[in-house]
């Protein structure tokens, strides 16, 4: 159960800075680093011991050569499940009950008056920050709290691998009001791997397509806003606030972590 203040405090930009954090962190990202660093201290809904260690993942993106941080962020990110970011990944995996929940969250989004970039998926996190940063506080913390089991889920597989954008994933579950705890996941299997094709002809010397390249969600683009030439934490969104009936919260969050047959 989520416990949080009926007057929650404002979160907006927090919440879009958490999802430019977590978006790929290209030369124009890179750019807005400092601004990014300086919403959070100003609007100060984290504490000051999770602001320090997101100023270490920024620290880090800043010192690091660009095609370095690239390069990490897409074998965090995009190379297993268990640190995906599109999260019905987590909730449904491959089964077709994942089609029509999308559909779904890009109607929800469209009534708010928000449009996905061409390519860009409803359900990558980036987004789905981007929409409940427009949501009133109260509501968007409720928000969070529905996610939470999938948040907690990415933070600790992060952990497992000792990312410093675990830090941020735990800024999302302390908006939530959550325990920003690891539980068991299981162990990750490399995506080349899970979706290399079985021997066909019952066993026969057939090699399947061991590397198929990009899932087939696709490279993730950019969210629902983009960083060019403005600063990162003034950009304009609609200010509808519609909430949004995500993912039913398990009663054990834990036992959400294994569990892809959730429904939404």
């Amino acid at each position: 159960m989520s416990l949080y203040q009926k007057t929650a405090k404002p979160m907006r930009r927090t919440l879009r800075v958490i999802s430019h954090l977590l978006s790929y962190p290209d030369e124009t990202l890179r750019g807005h680093l400092p601004e990014l660093r300086q919403a959070l201290i100003d609007e100060a809904v984290l504490s000051d011991s999770r602001l320090s260690e997101i100023n270490d993942l920024i620290d880090r993106l800043e010192k690091r050569p660009g095609l370095s941080s690239e390069s990490s962020y897409v074998e965090l990110f995009d190379r297993g499940r268990g640190t995906s970011l599109h999260l019905f990944e987590h909730v449904h995996g491959d089964s077709r009950d994942r089609g029509p929940a999308m559909i779904d969250l890009t109607k929800t989004y469209q009534e708010a008056g928000l449009y996905l970039h061409d390519g860009e998926l409803p359900d990558y996190l980036p987004v789905v920050l981007q929409y409940a940063s427009t949501q009133p506080p109260t509501e968007a913390r409720a928000f969070l709290g529905e996610i939470a089991h999938i948040n907690r889920a990415i933070f600790s597989a992060l952990l497992r691998r000792k990312s410093a954008y675990a830090s941020v994933l735990a800024g999302l579950l302390d908006l939530a009001c959550e325990m920003a705890q690891a539980v068991d996941v299981p162990a990750e299997q490399d995506l080349d791997e899970a979706w290399e094709e079985p021997l066909a002809f019952d066993g026969c010397s057939i090699s399947g397509q061991a590397n198929r390249g990009q899932l087939a969600n696709g490279r993730p683009g950019e969210p629902l806003v983009g960083l060019t030439g403005t600063a990162a934490t003034d950009l304009p969104l609609s200010e509808q606030a519609q909430p949004l009936n995500f993912i039913p919260r398990p009663v054990n969050p834990s036992s959400a972590n294994t569990n892809k047959g959730v429904n939404s």
